[in-house]
């Protein structure tokens, strides 16, 4: 995976709706400071095969996996992260991008 782009995919499942707002309004510029591009950021999830109906659904886009690895492991992320540990469930992926 090095050098090539990856993408993060959340699911989450919000508990706390305030505490998760702060968690969104938060960490928005934290994912933008480190070179993270958010492709999809909630919105209507349309389920299609083998009955996967999550709540919420995040996609972002970094230019490296080590992007991604120092935006996620960042003092400033580490500060907002329990907002989202305490108001989700929450599961998520790293995808590698493919060369078009």
């Amino acid at each position: 995976m090095k050098g090539s782009k990856v993408y993060m995919v959340i699911e989450t499942k919000i508990k706390d709706k305030e505490k998760y707002g702060r968690y969104v309004d938060e960490v928005y510029d934290i994912v933008r400071r480190h070179g993270g591009r958010y492709l999809v950021r909630g919105g209507r999830v349309t389920p299609m095969f083998g009955g996967w109906t999550p709540e919420r659904m995040v996609v972002i886009a970094f230019d490296s996996p080590e992007d991604l690895k120092k935006c996620f492991t960042s003092p400033e992320y580490l500060a907002v992260a329990p907002l989202r540990e305490t108001s989700t469930e929450t599961r998520s992926v790293i995808l590698e991008g493919c060369q078009p």
